[in-house]
């Protein structure tokens, strides 16, 4: 895909949308266990991950998956790191650090570019280097007023982060490949919440009728934003979405700030504008190598002519 196209921007528009006011989502389920949450989340998802396949006609492709031993084996290390990541994420919105998430959603594509380098031998830029410093540069400044680190941000970070890398080794569509995840997780979760009613700690024993509609809720929402994603992505350029996706951690910054009035003061003042600095670096450095790459597609072919 050379352009963008309005149908990949509806799509993926939606589906930032849908991840930009999850905090608000996940907020009204603060009374619920972050575990719980996350098991209704990979539950859910799965058959309207399945009607999605079933719609499309691509059941065949997650069949064949189900009988490969390899692909099952890497799936089953990018179904960890999502579930790492979807948890993380949940809990820091649940204990009133949705400006830690945050942080850790405006690193994530700085910390891809990074793991490039050192993973793949991707050569980075004087501007690449410059979004790493200010990123690595921020974490110190926090770090140093709270005396430790922003656990929560960095773990958001690495898993999503490692999630990227090894899903690029997945050799199968975004919509089979998820569904393909949230089925390997599956008796995870069915086994925590059947260990959890034996436990007598299972909410959705005592759960009210608003309750048990925001937890099936969470397979729509898990899956849905996932899959308009995916198929935005086939209508965009990979410098629209990368430049896009910074929509979804200043959404959840303004939230953060001015819904759930969490406090923006101290370190926050410095680490946050190194961060958007840093994010600043990254997108002229998408926007050159975009406008390069146009620039060597108008130049005449040797002998044209």
């Amino acid at each position: 895909m050379h352009e963008d196209t309005p149908r990949g921007f509806a799509f993926a528009g939606a589906a930032f949308l849908i991840w930009g006011t999850l905090p608000f989502y996940f907020k009204i389920l603060a009374h619920v266990p972050t575990v719980e949450v996350i098991a209704h989340r990979i539950i859910w998802a799965v058959p309207v991950a399945l009607c999605v396949l079933i719609w499309l006609g691509r059941t065949d492709d997650l069949r064949a998956a189900l009988r490969n031993p390899r692909m099952l084996g890497m799936a089953f290390v990018t179904a960890a790191l999502i579930s790492v990541n979807w948890g993380t994420y949940v809990w820091l919105i649940q204990s009133g650090r949705a400006m830690e998430a945050a942080l850790g959603y405006y690193i994530n594509p700085i910390f891809v570019v990074a793991l490039g380098a050192g993973l793949l031998g991707d050569r980075l830029s004087v501007r690449q280097w410059g979004a790493v410093a200010l990123a690595c540069a921020a974490v110190v400044v926090l770090t140093v007023e709270t005396g430790s680190l922003p656990i929560g941000a960095l773990l958001l970070v690495f898993s999503w982060g490692g999630y990227a890398f090894f899903k690029r080794a997945l050799p199968i569509g975004p919509n089979q490949g998820f569904t393909l995840e949230a089925l390997i997780l599956t008796p995870f979760a069915v086994g925590f919440l059947v260990w959890a009613h034996f436990q007598g700690d299972l909410f959705l024993a005592r759960a009210s009728g608003l309750d048990w509609v925001m937890l099936l809720g969470c397979g729509v929402i898990t899956a849905v934003p996932l899959m308009l994603y995916a198929n935005g992505a086939k209508g965009l350029t990979l410098s629209t979405i990368a430049i896009a996706g910074y929509t979804i951690p200043t959404m959840i910054f303004l939230i953060s700030v001015f819904v759930f009035a969490e406090p923006f003061e101290g370190a926050r003042r410095i680490a946050f504008p190194m961060i958007w600095g840093a994010m600043a670096l990254y997108i002229w450095e998408v926007l050159r190598k975009r406008r390069a790459t146009r620039l060597a597609k108008d130049l005449p072919h040797p002998g044209a002519g």
